[in-house]
């Protein structure tokens, strides 16, 4: 089983599709969960904008015909990779609470590193202080860790930088907020 985004945010809008492909309207979009890429094809005369955000979930779909398939990061229009930063920063920014969560519960993925030392910037001194911190008292938003935490680089960026670069990665190891590609047994 894998990790299905309800809610997609389009990136780009491809009206009549791609030129070696059928005529259909085609636009890619990113999970606003699990920043899962895909494309999906919009019913006819049924026009979409970037940063639309769309419902592809099971039940009824107004404006989504069908999820034409999973893609990556390289198979981005430059258009819809320029847009990715974008959306995911407005992703981040709309749901801060559950992204300030990592910083209240991440824990250690195998000996030698800990999931905070996944976030860019954050090394061993502030994987310690974060976690001394978090003893007193959960951290409320992004500026409660920027106060609590010395020098600690932007945390939204960090979590913007990690989303990223585990979009762009499809072989990340460890992965903290992007649904990774479904295994093959």
């Amino acid at each position: 089983m894998f990790l299905k985004d309800e809610n997609v945010i389009v990136l780009d809008f491809l009206s009549t599709g791609h030129a070696a492909g059928r005529k259909e309207a085609i636009a890619q979009v990113i999970g606003e969960k699990y920043f899962s890429l895909l494309e999906i094809v919009i019913k006819p005369g049924v026009s979409v904008k970037n940063g639309d955000k769309l419902y592809i979930g099971e039940g009824k779909r107004e404006i989504v015909d069908h999820i034409k398939r999973r893609i990556n990061s390289n198979e981005l229009t430059s258009f819809a990779k320029s847009e990715v930063p974008f959306l995911v920063e407005r992703i981040v920014n709309e749901n801060e609470a559950k992204f300030v969560e990592i910083f209240n519960t991440a824990h250690p993925v195998s000996t030698r590193m800990h999931q905070l030392e996944l976030l860019p910037g954050i090394g061993k001194k502030h994987m310690w202080s974060i976690i001394e911190e978090r003893k007193k008292g959960k951290f409320k938003n992004f500026e409660d860790i920027k106060t609590r935490i010395n020098l600690i680089p932007d945390p939204k960026g960090s979590i913007v930088k990690r989303i990223i670069q585990e979009i762009e990665n499809e072989d990340e190891r460890y992965r903290l907020f992007v649904a990774g590609k479904p295994r093959e047994y």
